[in-house]
């Protein structure tokens, strides 16, 4: 699959204009909502039913998949110490299956992954959904909010910087150091229950 492309985006709290315009800027002619509640208590227009009125008219395509792909799985297994573990989620049929349905997609559509978080290194977006898809050779851009696009390496060498798992080990090579960055990191930052 080294010809399919798969986007992140989080909507933050941007305005709707700007939200579609970084959007068109990436070239992104399809939303896939992997939010796990399709809702913003803080930004109303990304709520889904209002989100996939403005990007239907804005001629992008919308689709929700946050039961397959969300950051907030309902069944306890998907956690441990009450934080959402991404490894196992990664192995759920579900998640499996949401995955074909992103890469089946985006042989037809630019696909942009949509959650909340601004940061691709806060969310699951990233730190679930785009690592799988990378390990599947999918190619994975993030758009930042300058609109810049920095690919899924380029978030990954962050990533190795952020966890202090950053520096050559010639007894732990770079994958088990990346395994590691990701496990430390979304300890911090996966959905906990209360």
């Amino acid at each position: 699959m080294p010809d399919t492309e798969v986007l992140t985006i989080g909507h933050s709290t941007h305005p709707q204009e700007r939200f579609i315009a970084l959007l068109r800027g990436a070239g992104v002619t399809a939303v896939a909502d992997v939010r796990t509640a399709p809702y913003s208590r803080y930004s109303p227009q990304f709520n889904r039913d209002h989100l996939r009125a403005e990007l239907d008219r804005a001629g992008i395509a919308y689709v929700f998949l946050g039961r397959e792909l969300g950051g907030r799985p309902a069944a306890r297994d998907f956690y441990c110490d009450g934080v959402a573990d991404y490894e196992r989620m990664a192995q759920a049929p579900a998640f499996k299956a949401g995955l074909e349905r992103v890469i089946e997609g985006a042989r037809t559509y630019r696909v942009a992954l949509m959650c909340a978080e601004r940061d691709p290194l806060t969310c699951h977006r990233c730190l679930l959904v785009g690592r799988a898809l990378a390990q599947r050779g999918v190619r994975v851009g993030h758009i930042l909010d300058s609109g810049k696009v920095v690919s899924h390496g380029e978030i990954e060498n962050d990533l190795l910087a952020l966890t202090g798992h950053d520096s050559d080990d010639l007894f732990a090579p770079r994958a088990q150091r990346l395994a590691a960055a990701y496990r430390d990191h979304a300890r911090k930052v996966a959905f906990a229950t209360p």
